[in-house]
């Protein structure tokens, strides 16, 4: 968490409308935190600027694929996050495929920075692990910059409308 927070110049002031938040997560003997970047703007529309986490996944047999994992979970996570609503009418789900489920675009990807912890210890697994804190990190950071705590995803933008 401490060098999550260092490498993203936590504690370092943002322009009005930007935030960030942290959040960490221990799963399959590995830990990550990452911390987002958020821009809100006025018509509550979010934008996930960038992403800094750390990892200590014990000894990192391949470090780039230990990046390309985070990288993947931290993309993956945000469409949920975002855009990614599943709705249920009559007890059937309404979204098909991806032409009525948004998933994130290319153009809605933020920069992100992943620092491997070196580590004697043995491997631990990093699939899953970068999923989990994602959410929490984007809603600190929404909190950050607006005032406003999110209890639902994905994000309600009237709702930052509001604030």
């Amino acid at each position: 968490m401490q060098l999550a927070a260092e490498k993203s110049g936590w504690g370092k002031p943002l322009p009005p409308g930007q935030g960030r938040g942290i959040a960490c997560f221990y799963s399959f003997d590995s830990y990550i935190a990452h911390v987002a970047e958020v821009s809100v703007e006025k018509d509550g529309t979010v934008r996930v600027n960038r992403v800094v986490s750390a990892v200590d996944c014990g000894t990192a047999v391949n470090p780039d694929g230990v990046r390309a994992m985070t990288e993947g979970a931290i993309n993956f996570a945000l469409t949920p996050v975002l855009t990614g609503e599943i709705t249920i009418k009559e007890g059937a789900v309404e979204q098909s495929n991806f032409h009525d489920y948004q998933v994130l675009r290319i153009d809605q990807a933020p920069e992100i920075e992943v620092h491997i912890v070196s580590s004697t210890e043995k491997p631990g697994g990093m699939g899953e692990p970068g999923v989990p804190p994602l959410a929490p990190a984007v809603a600190n950071a929404v909190f950050a910059a607006t005032g406003v705590r999110l209890r639902r995803l994905p994000i309600d933008t009237q709702l930052l409308r509001k604030a």
